[in-house]
C-alpha cells in the first residue's frame, strides 16, 4: 500500500510515483503516509493500520505483485470499510473496486511485441529506446460508487473508457 495519513493513502512500491503524489498532496494540504506491503504477511497488518488510522482514501498507484494477487481481498476490505480507493489496474475494478486510472496493459503488451520482433531481427536491446505508456484507461464501477455513497459527475463518466453498472 503506500504512505497513509488521515487524508489519504498512496502506494510506495514505486518511489517516483510516491514522490509525485507527495508533492501534489502537500500542495493540497493533505497528509499521506506509506504502508509497505512487500510480502503476503504484510497485507493483514497494512489493512489493520488503514482501519486504525481511519483514513479517508486509498491510492494504489503502482503495480505491487502481493496486492495484485490479493486484489479481491483488498477490494473486499475497501467495500466493507466503505473506503474510497483508486487503483492503477483495471483488474481491481473487476474485483469490485471503485475506480482505476493507469496505463493500458493490453497496449503495453502489444507494444512489447514490437520490441521482441526487433530483437529477434537482430536489434540490440541496449539500442532500443525506452518508451513511456501512451494509452491510459479510466474505469469506474458505478455499483461500488453507489455503495460508497458517491455521486460521479457526468463529465467524468463521459471521459471514462469503461463504466461498470
Amino acid at each position: 500500500m503506500g504512505e497513509q495519513g488521515r487524508e489519504g493513502v498512496d502506494v510506495v512500491y514505486a518511489p517516483l510515483e510516491y514522490r509525485e503524489t507527495e508533492t501534489v498532496a502537500r500542495r493540497l494540504k493533505l497528509d499521506i503516509r506509506s504502508i509497505e506491503v512487500r510480502r503476503m504477511e504484510d497485507l493483514d497488518g497494512a489493512l489493520t493500520v488503514l482501519t486504525q488510522e481511519r483514513v479517508n482514501a486509498l491510492i494504489l498507484a503502482a503495480f505491487n505483485p502481493v496486492l495484485f494477487a490479493n486484489r479481491s481481498k483488498v477490494a473486499g476490505f475497501v467495500a466493507q470499510t466503505r473506503l474510497p480507493a483508486i487503483y492503477a489496474q483495471k483488474e481491481y475494478i473487476d474485483a469490485g473496486g471503485f475506480m482505476a486510472y493507469g496505463p493500458s496493459v493490453s497496449d503495453l503488451y502489444r507494444r512489447a511485441v514490437g520490441y521482441v520482433a526487433k530483437i529477434l531481427r537482430g536489434a540490440k536491446p541496449a539500442d532500443l529506446p525506452v518508451e513511456r505508456p501512451t494509452k491510459f484507461e479510466l474505469v469506474i464501477n458505478l455499483k461500488t460508487a453507489k455503495s460508497l455513497g458517491l455521486t460521479i459527475p457526468q463529465s467524468l463518466l463521459v471521459r471514462a473508457d469503461e463504466v461498470i453498472q
